[in-house]
């Protein structure tokens, strides 16, 4: 018999502003499901990133359905876990742990996530070739996502060169040869000039990072801008772009269809998209925050 009755969380730093628990909840409550999703932040507990396997430890004793987990433990949770879907295993970042006959399993939604959403929000942009910043576990996730969707060519810049550098040698075994380089920082007057589009992986503009991750001056009109930070939906960057006429992509629309790929592995159940995006623009509204 299905389950009715859920308790899933969230580890991270500085996820208070999290909507995840109201998307998570708003869905559930219409599917007549009880269902809590409690924030683990990681700064209010004092306690390091590394500590991230004691706490999915806890959760399961404490009988959690399962986790999602963010900036800065989605690389850091794999060695804690029993056990890793394929793509999870790919990329080598998880952001979703399913608690199963006592066992710990990792999956990563944030692929799926954010190909649904920029195949939504910029259906025709050019894929020749595209800039990414940030090589950490959001940014494995979204460099393999906009591979799938068929960009010939990406440029990994991370300010840890090793990082950058890993992530595209991975990168390149998974679909081939020459598809990704790594760069650095400094190079992207240049790269930036030849681009198609720029996609934004860092957790710079966050509430509780504030600011631009490159210079402002470098954006032109015919970039496409792509953002996963999602809290606020407009960043800086996305400021920036808009007003130099680039056409952009907030992080709200990866937020939540990463958020239904997460609940359908909790519960079994399909979720509304569709009223998941609803439920974004007004909880980001809400808060003050264009949608």
């Amino acid at each position: 018999m299905a389950k009715d009755s859920y308790l899933v969380g969230l580890i991270g730093s500085g996820i208070g502003p999290s909507l995840s628990p109201a998307l998570h909840e708003r869905e559930a409550d219409r599917q007549g499901l009880r269902y809590l999703y409690r924030l683990i932040d990681i700064d209010d507990l004092g306690v390091a990133p590394e500590a991230v396997g004691d706490l999915v430890r806890a959760a399961r004793d404490l009988g959690f359905d399962g986790l999602n987990i963010t900036h800065p433990c989605k690389q850091l949770v794999i060695e804690h876990l029993d056990g890793l879907a394929p793509q999870a295993a790919a990329l080598g970042a998880v952001n979703t742990v399913v608690f199963e006959d006592g066992r710990a399993i990792g999956h990563n939604t944030d692929v799926t996530g954010f190909a649904a959403s920029f195949a939504r929000g910029l259906p025709d942009a050019p894929l020749e070739n595209v800039v990414q910043l940030g090589a950490g576990g959001a940014g494995a996730a979204v460099a393999h996502a906009m591979l799938t969707l068929g960009a010939e060519r990406i440029t990994v810049v991370d300010a840890m060169p090793d990082r950058a550098t890993d992530l595209a040698a991975g990168l390149n075994r998974h679909v081939g040869a020459g598809r990704a380089v790594a760069a650095t920082p400094d190079a992207l007057p240049g790269l930036l000039g030849r681009a198609d589009g720029v996609v934004h992986a860092t957790p710079t503009g966050m509430a509780a990072h504030p600011g631009l991750p490159l210079a402002a001056e470098l954006l032109r009109p015919e970039l496409w801008v792509a953002e996963v930070v999602y809290r606020p939906l407009e960043t800086e960057l996305l400021r920036a772009a808009r007003a130099v006429g680039c056409a952009t992509l907030d992080g709200g629309g990866m937020a939540v269809f990463q958020a239904v790929d997460a609940f359908r592995l909790f519960t079994g159940r399909e979720p509304d998209a569709s009223r998941m995006l609803a439920d974004i623009a007004e909880l980001a509204g809400v808060s003050g925050v264009r949608s």
